[in-house]
């Protein structure tokens, strides 16, 4: 990987990786396998840890599911997904539909077409106080 204005990135899989970092990224995918991932490599701990620590968080559609106190599907409601519940959010789930309504296309801008891709996404519906 690049690195960038002497911004390392590493690649967190164990606990351990949590050490000698300043900042995470939680990504976008699969937030059902991100989380059993977490929960299974027992990194759900370390991370609220790291959290409580003030060291900053950034969670991306997935890594924002992840993040927040309650999920809720834009279809079925209640979904019981383990999250790290550290963001005071409920997430929606699909609250733009399924990944089969996810489509590219191409977009006029001011600096040309561009090809984009409109994916399905979570949306932040209540902050909790």
């Amino acid at each position: 990987m690049k690195e960038i204005e002497n911004v390392k990135p590493i690649i967190v899989k164990k606990s351990d990786d949590l050490l000698d970092i300043d900042a995470l990224i939680i990504p976008g995918g699969e937030s059902t396998t991100i989380g059993d991932l977490i929960f299974y490599r027992k990194l759900d701990e370390k991370i609220i840890k790291f959290a409580s620590e003030g060291k900053p968080i950034l969670g991306t559609c997935a890594g924002a599911i992840l993040l927040a106190k309650k999920v809720i599907d834009r279809v079925v409601g209640e979904t019981g997904q383990k999250t790290l519940g550290l963001m005071n959010i409920t997430i929606v789930r699909n609250i733009f539909g399924r990944q089969k309504d996810s489509f590219i296309t191409d977009v006029e801008t001011k600096i040309g077409k561009l090809k984009v891709a409109f994916i399905r996404a979570p949306g932040i519906m209540f902050y909790h106080l």
